[in-house]
């Protein structure tokens, strides 16, 4: 049987998966720009960095009509038949090989087939869950049956009740706090960078996460993924700091807390939390962390030195500090982190 590599993600509580192949890139939700006359299920489009790519938010594509997104939204960029597009979800998890075996692609639900199950591919059992999986090509280019479907729902009335001079807050985010728009039109600014005019350098990648109620920033070019922490087995006669293990599709993964380097006391409770797994010449650790909170794009001459006056210890693990929502965000230096003798585990303890 083949296997089909699929990336995992949820909406609404329910597991979805779509081929990895077409994802080009995956990013926190943004601040989106409206535009008239766009389909009800485009809710904007993103300047992203130079190109102009309209954003689908996928429950509205498959008939829900209440559109909430929040700061931990994602938007998963897709790349298919010259088209790119973004679709709003809740979650992203990770790639999956599915077996073909244990797809169920025909399901008979006893009436004629409306639109929904045009969206849907099939419909898998893998490690006990269960996963509808996305028929991309129906989702991305089928014109037909989204509005009919709404005026079902809906009289014609309230399909019209988004007028033109709605915006991205009204529409999907009319809860917003003013501090939360700020950080949406942030995370919009810089993927707004265009990579032209930066004097031959390349735009600095960083994943932005939270440890202590501080912003630190990681190398994305060495972060593998993001994963949730589960089922951390202890390891013997080790420093504090040494986490545990803990299984990664098959893979052990060991866990370390860099606060101890950073001189920031130690996390109280990891087990439930997330981590970021991050690659360094061949050496793989996962860093328990508080929050992944964006990914931001910048040139490299927004990285300010380490003010002089600031109660900076350990200096040598710092490339510097930028300015994030209105707080100071330091850049992590990983390759000098994971190369700390102190962080290493002597397995012949």
């Amino acid at each position: 049987m083949k296997n089909k590599p699929y990336l995992i993600f949820s909406l609404h509580d329910l597991h979805y998966g779509i081929d990895s192949l077409l994802v080009q890139e995956i990013l926190h939700l943004p601040e989106l720009v409206s535009v008239v006359e766009a389909p009800k299920d485009i809710v904007g489009v993103l300047n992203l960095r130079g190109k102009i790519v309209p954003i689908m938010h996928l429950g509205l594509r498959l008939g829900n009509l209440s559109p909430q997104c929040s700061l931990n939204d994602s938007v998963i960029v897709l790349d298919y038949d010259g088209l790119q597009i973004g679709i709003i979800v809740s979650n992203v998890y990770e790639v999956k090989n599915i077996d073909e075996s244990l797809i169920e692609k025909e399901i008979d639900y006893g009436r004629i087939k409306d639109v929904n199950s045009r969206f849907v591919e099939g419909i898998a059992n893998f490690s006990n869950d269960t996963i509808i999986l996305i028929n991309y090509s129906s989702l991305l280019r089928d014109s037909q049956g989204i509005e009919a479907l709404l005026r079902e729902e809906n009289n014609e009335q309230d399909l019209n009740t988004t007028s033109l001079i709605n915006n991205f807050y009204t529409i999907c985010c009319p809860q917003a706090t003013p501090q939360e728009k700020v950080i949406f039109a942030e995370r919009a600014n810089n993927l707004r960078q265009s990579a032209n005019n930066i004097d031959s350098q390349e735009l600095i990648s960083l994943a932005v996460v939270g440890l202590n109620n501080e912003y630190f920033g990681l190398d994305l070019k060495l972060v593998q993924e993001f994963t949730n922490v589960r089922n951390i087995t202890p390891i013997p006669c080790c420093p504090s700091h040494v986490v545990g293990n803990m299984n990664l599709r098959g893979e052990i993964l060991t866990l370390i807390d860099i606060r101890s380097i950073l001189n920031m006391p130690l996390a109280k409770k990891i087990d439930g939390g997330k981590a970021i797994v991050v690659s360094v010449e061949d050496e793989v650790a996962g860093f328990p962390v508080d929050e992944v909170f964006d990914v931001m794009y910048l040139h490299p001459s927004a990285v300010n030195c380490l003010p002089i006056a600031g109660n900076f210890t350990n200096e040598e693990y710092f490339r510097g500090t930028v300015v994030y929502s209105g707080s100071i965000l330091t850049v992590l230096d990983l390759p000098k982190l994971l190369t700390n003798k102190s962080l290493v585990v002597n397995e012949e303890i």
